[in-house]
This record gives structure tokens, C-alpha cells and sequence, in this order.
């Protein structure tokens, strides 16, 4: 809930997405305020992410929002509007960068026009995924950000991870596998995803409360987009996370896990499957931990460490579904 009363003056109240604090800060005035609303209140109204949100406005400067006294941006009704107007004609298929520009009018012309291609939904969570492979082997930076951007919009964040991200490097790490795709290709494809998924995790706020989830690898594990995208789907389910990266001995995760008071930690085990190395250190990192921290185990790889992951009594996340399951379980039952 946000309610900010920067001065005596109504024009600077900010709408939350709390219906009653809207009323409530309408009934202390006796003459109608200028709205502003937060980027909450603003995500809800217009149907956007506050992740395409943000990307709008700062690439393509679709708006200029209003920033509070604790530089929390705030948007006005005009804003949303027009907001409202860029999603609409790009759900009828135009382009984001080739549309920002025109009047409200001309918009609403594209958007009502017949001849306007169908957007589509239609395009499928595979599609996207072959558009941004063409993009990884071009190493085109411009394209693969657009086509993740589209993703965000048609599918949600959540959608995004499940639908397009996860399979996505899962097929990234086939093909550099295969030959198909040069290392230089897999690490400008994960680093561009690693950063682009700090980027989405970031409008998320979170207050003091929020439960910690710590992510990295064992010692030897240098692939990180499992934790990247585990890390991800737990800050859009409102938790903290603390990213270690890679390659990390269990000594230093439970340090880091007991410093920062986590719930759960994270690791993800891609490959190989037979090495003895791991189990000591899944092993080693459950007897520095004390029993209220949970740790789950994902990756491609895991299955072949399923009787240590018993013994340890760690849980094994097969997906995406599985992390956000998990995540609710041990946040429902603290």
C-alpha cells in the first residue's frame, strides 16, 4: 500500500493499488486532486509488466513518470492512458519502436483499422524461442532484447520463465553441446539472459520481511542460468534473493546463507553426473547448515544425485513449477 503526502496539496497524491487508501486520500480533499498512480497501481491498469513498463520508458520514452521524494516513480492519469493505447497497438501487432511516437489519434486509427495485422497471440512460446536463437547466432543484442521484451508482454513474467527462458537455455546448452552454436554464441546468450533477468527482477519491491532465497553452485559448476532463472521466479513470488554465482565451496554458501538469514538455498548441478566431488559437498554443506534452512537441488544433471539429495534430506526441483511450489511451501509453513 503507498500513500504519500508530500505536501498540503492534493496534486501530488499517489494512487495506490489499494482501492480503500484511494478513497481515503480522495475524501481528505474537498476538490478533485491530479491523480498519480505507482508503478503497482500502473501495472494493473494498463495490463503491462512494470518490467515492459520501465523498458518503455527508458529505451523508447514512452513516458515520463513523476518521481516521489524516495525516487519511486509515479505516473499520471494521462500517462496510463496513453500506456494503455502503446499496449493496445501492440497487441494488434506493431512494433513498439515504429508506434511510440505517433499521436494518441493515429493510435487509436491503427488500432481500429481493419487492416491491421493480427498480434499475436497466435505467436507461439516455440516461435519466440527460434526467433531468439536466430538472433543468439547473430549475436544481435538489438533483436534477442526486443524479442524477450515481446515474450514479457505476451506472457507475463512468469509465463516468460516457464514459457520461453527455461526451455530456451535448455536448448542453448543442446546445441553448443551438438557444435551447433560456438562458445562465443552459449556465454553472449547467458550473459545477455543473466542480465536481462536481474533487469526483470528489479521492479519487484520488497520489504525487510521478505523471506531469503541464496542460489549458486558447487565448487567446480560454472553454468549459471539455472540460478539465474530459479532466482528470478523467486523474486516475482516476493522473495530475496542473493545471487552468489558460480563455483563456490559449501563453506562459503553457508556463510553467506547464515549471514543473510536465508530460508533456502539454491544450487543448480549441470554436469557430470557421476562426480564424487559433488556428493561430498552436498553432503559437507547440509552439516554447516543448520535444519530450518532448507536446500533445494535443480538442474540438468540431478537426478544422478538423487540418493544424496535423500540422505541430505535436500529437495530436488525438476522445473520451474517445481521451485514455485516449493517456494510456497516453505513460506507458507514458517
Amino acid at each position: 500500500m503507498q500513500i504519500t503526502f508530500p505536501s498540503k496539496s492534493p496534486e501530488n497524491l499517489v494512487i495506490s493499488a489499494h482501492p480503500f487508501a484511494n478513497l481515503f486520500n480522495l475524501c481528505l480533499n474537498n476538490r478533485v486532486p491530479e491523480l498519480n498512480f505507482s508503478m503497482k497501481a500502473t501495472a494493473q491498469r494498463t495490463g503491462l509488466s512494470p518490467h515492459v513498463i520501465r523498458v518503455w520508458e527508458k529505451r523508447y520514452g514512452a513516458v515520463q513518470p513523476n518521481r516521489t521524494q524516495t525516487n519511486r516513480r509515479t505516473y499520471s492519469e494521462f500517462e496510463l492512458k496513453r500506456l494503455a493505447l502503446l499496449k493496445s497497438a501492440v497487441d494488434a501487432g506493431h512494433a513498439i519502436g515504429s508506434i511510440v511516437q505517433l499521436p494518441d489519434d493515429d493510435l487509436r486509427q491503427l488500432i481500429n483499422s481493419s487492416s491491421v495485422p493480427q498480434r499475436a497471440e497466435a505467436i507461439t512460446p516455440g516461435q519466440f524461442e527460434d526467433e531468439a536463437l536466430a538472433a543468439i547466432q547473430k549475436l544481435d543484442t538489438t533483436a534477442l532484447e526486443d524479442i524477450l521484451n515481446r515474450c514479457a508482454l505476451a506472457f507475463g513474467s512468469k509465463g516468460l520463465l516457464e514459457k520461453v527462458v527455461a526451455p530456451l537455455t535448455r536448448r542453448i546448452g543442446d546445441l553448443w553441446a551438438e557444435g551447433e552454436l560456438s562458445a562465443a554464441q552459449e556465454h553472449f546468450a547467458s550473459s545477455f539472459i543473466r542480465t536481462f533477468l536481474s533487469n526483470l527482477a528489479r521492479p519487484f519491491a520488497l520489504d525487510e520481511s521478505a523471506p531469503v532465497f541464496v542460489v549458486g553452485t558447487p565448487t567446480g559448476q560454472l553454468h549459471e542460468m539455472g540460478t539465474a532463472i530459479a532466482g528470478a521466479a523467486a523474486s516475482s513470488v516476493g522473495w530475496r534473493v542473493i545471487n552468489l554465482s558460480v563455483s563456490l565451496p559449501p563453506a562459503e554458501i553457508a556463510s553467506a546463507a547464515l549471514k543473510a538469514r536465508a530460508k533456502v538455498v539454491g544450487l543448480s548441478i549441470v554436469f557430470p553426473s557421476d562426480d564424487p566431488a559433488i556428493v561430498g559437498e552436498l553432503e559437507q554443506l547440509r552439516k554447516l547448515l543448520p535444519d530450518e534452512i532448507e536446500i533445494f537441488v535443480g538442474g540438468r544433471a540431478c537426478n544422478s544425485y538423487q540418493e544424496t539429495i535423500d540422505h541430505i534430506g535436500a529437495t530436488r526441483c525438476d522445473s520451474l513449477a517445481d521451485v514455485y511450489k516449493e517456494l510456497d511451501r516453505v513460506r507458507t509453513s514458517s
